[in-house]
Parts: C-alpha cells; sequence; structure tokens
C-alpha cells in the first residue's frame, strides 16, 4: 500500500470525512515528484501562442526545448512562435555575464525576422548570475522601435502560478499602447484559452453569431496589435483562472474593464458563459440570438451525447488538471455521462475553488491538490477507476494501471472546447473506456479476483482477464 507523505496530508481530503479541508497555494514538497512545472513553464504556457512576436530564452539551450512542439497553439497566420530562440549560455557567460550575448542575439533577431514584439525570458542561471534584462530590453526597444519585453521567469521562484503571473505583468505592457483605438460598446477579450487545437476560432465564431465584437484572444492565436488595443472592450471573459485573472485584475483598475470568470468546457458552462457576456452587454438583439445558438447547438448534440451514456453510466472516472476552473466543468460534464467522479485534483487550485469542488462532488470522492504519481496511483487502485482524465504526465499512469486516459491537457490535438468540443469529449472518453484492450491489462487482475473470489490459478485469471 503506498502511504501519503506526512508533509503531503493536508493537501489530500475524503468529501465527507472528518476533515474537509485542502491545503493549497504551497511550494511542492522537496521529493514529492510533484506533477507541478516551474515558473518558467508557466510563462511560456500563456505568452507562447502570440504568434507575431519573438520569444527567445535567455539561458542554456535545454530549458529552449520547452517551446510550442511540446505545447502546441495554432495560429491562422503568422507562426514566428514556432521558432524557439535561446542564447545558449555557455561557462563563460555564467562567469561574466551573458548581457552581450542577449544584446547580440536581440539584435539580430529582429533584424532578420522583424516582430511586432519581443519578450525575453530568464531562467534559472540569470537569476543566479544577475544579468540586467531590463536594461538590455529597454536598450534595445530604442533602437529597434518595437516592445522588447523581460519576463521575470526565473524557473526557483516558486511555482508554475507564479508563472503566469509573471506572463500577465508582461502582458500588461502591452495593453492600451494603442492610443488611437476606439472603444467598443459591445466588445470583448477572450482570455485563457490558448487555441491548442482550434477552441479560439470556435468561441469567436459563437461570438460572431451572438453579434459581440472579440477585440483580442489573450493569447491563443494572439497578435500584438490586438493586444494593444484590449482596453477598448466593455468585459474580458476569463477561460483560465489561473493563468489570467491577475492580467484581468489589472486591466480592471488601470482601464475599467470589467471581468467575468467562465469555462467553455462541457454543455453547461459552454451556454453559461455565452449568456454571461449577452447579459452583461445588456444587448436584446445579442441576448436573443445567444438563446436561438446555444438552443440550436443542445438539441443537436445532445440525442448523440445520451446514446454514449448508454455504455458509461455507472462507470467512474479520476481528473487530475492543470487549473481548478477546468475540473469544475469536467465533473459536470461526465455527470451528462452517467459516470461519478471519484477522484479530482489540480496543480494550481485555490481555497475557494476546492469548497467548490466539494460542494458538486459526491460522498467519498477524494480532493487532491499537487498530487504525485504514486498518490494518483494508489487513488485509481483504491477508488477502481475506469478513466483517468489529464495531460501528458499522467498519460503513463493510466496505462501502467491498466485504466482508459483523456488528454485534457496543452498536448492533445482534439478541441474540446464549446458545444461541438463536449462532443468530440464524449466520443474520446466512449473510445477509451469501452476499449477491450484494458481486460489484457496485469493491472486489473485485482477487479477480477474481487469479482471471481473462488478463485484459480495465475495464468488463467490473466487469460480471463
Amino acid at each position: 500500500m503506498i502511504e501519503i507523505l506526512e508533509g503531503r496530508k493536508s493537501q489530500v481530503m475524503v468529501k465527507g470525512g472528518a476533515d474537509e479541508t485542502v491545503a493549497c497555494d504551497k511550494v511542492s514538497l522537496a521529493g514529492s515528484v510533484s506533477q507541478r512545472a516551474c515558473v518558467f513553464c508557466g510563462s511560456r504556457v500563456v505568452l507562447y501562442p502570440i504568434a507575431d512576436a519573438l520569444h527567445l530564452v535567455h539561458g542554456p539551450v535545454g530549458c529552449a526545448a520547452y517551446t510550442w512542439d511540446i505545447r502546441g497553439a495554432l495560429s491562422s497566420g503568422p507562426e514566428l512562435h514556432r521558432m524557439s530562440f535561446s542564447t545558449d549560455l555557455q561557462e563563460k557567460e555564467v562567469i561574466y555575464g551573458g548581457e552581450k550575448k542577449l544584446y547580440a542575439a536581440l539584435s539580430e533577431l529582429i533584424e532578420a525576422y522583424q516582430p511586432k514584439a519581443a519578450f525575453v525570458y530568464a531562467t534559472c542561471i540569470i537569476g543566479l548570475i544577475g544579468d540586467d534584462l531590463q536594461a538590455v530590453c529597454k536598450k534595445v526597444s530604442a533602437e529597434k522601435g518595437i516592445p522588447v519585453i523581460p519576463v521575470h521567469s526565473e524557473g526557483f521562484r516558486g511555482t508554475k502560478k507564479d508563472g503566469y503571473r509573471a506572463a500577465c505583468e508582461a502582458l500588461f505592457k502591452l495593453v492600451g499602447q494603442d492610443k488611437g483605438a476606439r472603444e467598443k460598446p459591445l466588445g470583448i477579450n477572450i482570455l485563457g484559452d490558448f487555441n491548442v487545437a482550434g477552441e479560439t476560432w470556435m468561441l469567436k465564431e459563437y461570438y460572431r453569431k451572438m453579434g459581440v465584437d472579440v477585440v483580442s484572444c489573450i493569447t491563443g492565436d494572439g497578435r500584438v496589435d490586438e493586444i494593444s488595443r484590449a482596453h477598448t472592450a466593455k468585459l474580458n471573459v476569463v477561460q483560465c483562472a489561473g493563468s489570467m485573472t491577475h492580467l484581468a485584475k489589472m486591466m480592471e483598475r488601470s482601464f475599467a474593464v470589467a471581468f467575468k470568470r467562465v469555462s467553455y468546457f462541457g454543455l453547461e458552462d459552454t451556454a453559461a458563459a455565452l449568456y454571461d457576456v449577452a447579459e452583461f452587454l445588456g444587448d436584446a438583439d445579442i441576448l436573443e440570438r445567444t438563446k436561438a445558438l446555444v438552443r440550436e447547438e443542445v438539441s443537436r448534440i445532445y440525442p448523440q451525447i445520451a446514446a454514449y451514456r448508454k455504455d458509461l453510466s455507472g462507470k467512474k472516472a479520476a481528473i487530475y488538471v492543470g487549473g481548478a476552473f477546468k475540473a469544475f466543468s469536467l465533473v459536470k460534464a461526465l455527470r451528462h455521462l452517467g459516470m461519478e467522479t471519484a477522484l479530482v485534483g489540480s496543480q494550481t487550485g485555490s481555497a475557494e475553488d476546492y469548497d467548490y469542488l466539494k460542494e458538486i462532488c459526491a460522498e467519498g470522492t477524494v480532493i487532491v491538490d499537487d498530487a504525485n504519481p504514486l498518490e494518483l496511483a494508489r487513488f485509481i487502485r483504491e477508488k477502481d477507476v475506469d478513466l483517468l482524465i489529464g495531460g501528458v504526465k499522467e498519460r503513463p499512469i493510466a496505462y501502467k494501471m491498466g485504466v482508459a486516459f483523456c488528454d485534457h491537457n496543452h498536448e492533445r490535438k482534439t478541441a474540446l472546447a464549446g458545444f461541438e468540443g463536449m462532443l468530440n469529449f464524449c466520443r474520446e472518453v466512449h473510445a477509451s473506456v469501452m476499449s477491450p484492450v484494458w481486460r489484457f491489462a496485469p493491472a486489473r487482475i485485482h477487479r477480477y479476483k474481487r469479482q471471481n473470489p473462488e478463485g484459480c490459478d495465475a495464468d488463467a485469471k490473466y487469460a480471463a482477464c
């Protein structure tokens, strides 16, 4: 039996148990092999989808391996974000400083690629040797006539959540730069969707049908000029609350742009997000078009979802994702399929998030913050789940445990947001859970033993599975 580390016990809770609180916002326990990423990773996830900007990693070349191909983001135009650039610091620069190399790299790259802006990411080594990114960026910006923005993303400064904050502060330097842009009384900004599999385009189409102007998408399929006009919108809709709420709050304070937290995963939350926007803008025609859109989409896909429910009803799922807001939607989406959530957790959830998860989950559900592979394996076994929903780091856990897997992170290739995304989600869950391959997984023999207590020899058990 796998024991939970003593320092981790406060971050695990069972609904209906003696203690129903989850400790969070803590630095990962040393030695726990956390699934979290570092500050540098968090900043890259947020900023990289800006397709017409230069992204330069200031540090050893190894850090530049974390690029577009690991965290995909589709573009409808320029694809400069797919180029991975690094100053490739060597021992000489670590000793004598890397500012000269950074200046030379920026000057050469801006001349060659003519970007609309440049982001310079600080890595751990920069925090140790003390290069003045601010000074170098300011000098190059004055010479080249474009924004050159330092991103203070030294990996050891905290958690992935701190990387989100660093990215928001870098983005805020672009917001409002277009001084001549006119206000958009029916305009919104979509914050926190990264267009991993074309979701941003789906959302923009919904809003087009509603009659709503999308001023900018920050940062999926993002453009520097659009971000510079983001202050002209009336509302920010924040899809990934963990990564973008800080930017939304800064825009609210400085430009009086209100914000709403929304989710585009699942039928209920997608419909609620569209209605929230329509009601906030206060236009009767927009509200009527929204009602018609939701009615049409739900009536189109609901019968298909009901067909999947017949096979999946009663199955159990485990959810472990980056942001807790996504977990809310997944719990609700699984209910449409008749599935029970046995385990749910996130890397960056807040106390408020876990309180809400406790409200919407059934008795006995395990709720966990910043889990590690051993904990996930333990709960998958204990709860006898049929499906794990997570990201690329959780995939091997599912397969080793002999359970189905659904990728709901930035590495996926299937759109899972919006109404069509809900249908795609149902298809993927059904195909994976109902696959006959799991009957042959050695890790699932325990299920056969429980269902056949009379027993038989090991080879017969394996064959029966």
